[in-house]
């Protein structure tokens, strides 16, 4: 049974160790004159109070033009920055990430990699032996291994990785460097067992006029980070009670992992059977442990209503025009139910189907590298 748990924690496990594509600003209206300012002009009589008019309404139009050229070149500034820093990263750097496909964290560095157009090979990990990542003294995953020529540099931590490719994209620092402002340290967790944390993870390391250039205002970067937090703090701990929460929907959910996963023929047997009968249990006492409601489907529903009204009637994503790392962060948690029935009820009672459906296609229509 303990080898079975172990098995079945690493679908949604509690601790799966640029800029944003730069499309054009709106742009600002041309400068028009108004019905009322034509009226005055048609029924002027004297000939230079009709000149002045003219002569403001293409003032006017000039200035418009401009503003609107100025940001037009501004927009394609800022795209061929973006362009040179994934040019300078796909061509310098060969990523490969260690993972278990239906894991949230993993999940969620996927959503990043490919909304940025990222090319990156994937290492499906065996979650009993794990021989694959013997490696790492970090056993965890995702892991995320950059190769530059004959140096490599490790990346651990769902949030690190996402944090410093990030940063690298925007900033152009040497992933050797960043990777040094996320240091790891030791701590106790709820249940007294020692584990690793990283310091800053939340945190673009940008000067001044990076940050400026990433975000409209202050404001939008604490945003980010604080629902960047919430959803590796809650909306991921809801995951494994709302897809374990019935035995039907443990064994549809083992039924899932299995085919997704990486495992030998016995491996599958057990994960299948054994390991929904474990994880239906150990489900029981996730909820106990995060203090979930008897149906936890309403805690689900709770949060997704939460997350939509966040995001805001006026603005399609959090990111505002594009997603930014919070829309991806969330949309990469919630992906690893799609197929199952926790999944469906939730597209089904909550208000998250459209912003959903939008982060889905922007990272289908996401750009091919160069």
């Amino acid at each position: 049974m303990a080898l079975a748990a172990r098995v079945g924690r690493w679908l949604w496990p509690r601790r799966c160790a640029l800029a944003d594509r730069l499309g054009s600003r709106p742009w600002p209206p041309l400068l028009t004159p108004s019905r009322a300012g034509f009226a005055g002009l048609a029924s002027s009589r004297q000939g230079r109070p009709r000149l002045l008019g003219t002569v403001a309404v293409a003032l006017g139009g000039t200035l418009g033009l401009y503003h609107t050229v100025r940001w037009h070149l501004r927009a394609q500034d800022l795209r061929a920055e973006l362009s040179a820093a994934q040019l300078s990263l796909s061509s310098h750097l060969q990523l490969t990430l260690y993972q278990y496909k239906t894991c949230p964290f993993c999940s969620k560095v996927r959503a990043f990699l490919d909304f940025h157009a990222l090319p990156y090979q994937v290492v499906e990990v065996n979650p009993v032996r794990r021989a694959e990542i013997k490696f790492s003294s970090y056993r965890k995953v995702p892991i995320l291994v950059a190769q530059e020529g004959d140096s490599s540099q490790q990346l651990n931590d769902s949030s690190v990785i996402i944090s410093a490719l990030k940063t690298h994209l925007v900033s152009g620092q040497p992933l050797e460097e960043i990777v040094t402002y996320y240091p790891p340290m030791k701590a106790l967790n709820d249940q007294g067992k020692e584990v690793t944390e990283f310091c800053n993870k939340y945190w673009l390391m940008l000067n001044e006029q990076e940050a400026q250039r990433m975000y409209d205002s202050k404001e939008a970067r604490t945003e980010e980070m604080k629902w960047r937090q919430w959803a590796d703090d809650w909306l991921v701990h809801l995951i494994s009670p709302n897809v374990y929460r019935t035995p039907g929907e443990a064994l549809a959910s083992f039924d899932y992992i299995v085919h997704e996963g990486k495992f030998g023929a016995v491996e599958g047997a057990m994960a299948k059977y054994v390991g929904a009968a474990a994880m239906y249990l150990i489900s029981k006492r996730l909820k106990s442990r995060h203090h979930l409601q008897d149906d936890v489907r309403e805690d689900l529903y709770e949060a997704a209503n939460k997350w939509v009204a966040a995001v805001g009637k006026d603005r399609p994503f959090m990111g505002g025009q594009k997603p930014n790392l919070a829309d991806l962060a969330v949309y990469g948690v919630l992906r690893v139910m799609e197929g199952l029935k926790a999944f469906d009820d939730m597209m089904q009672h909550t208000r998250i189907q459209p912003w959903y459906l939008r982060v889905e296609k922007a990272i289908a229509e996401a750009p091919t590298a160069p």
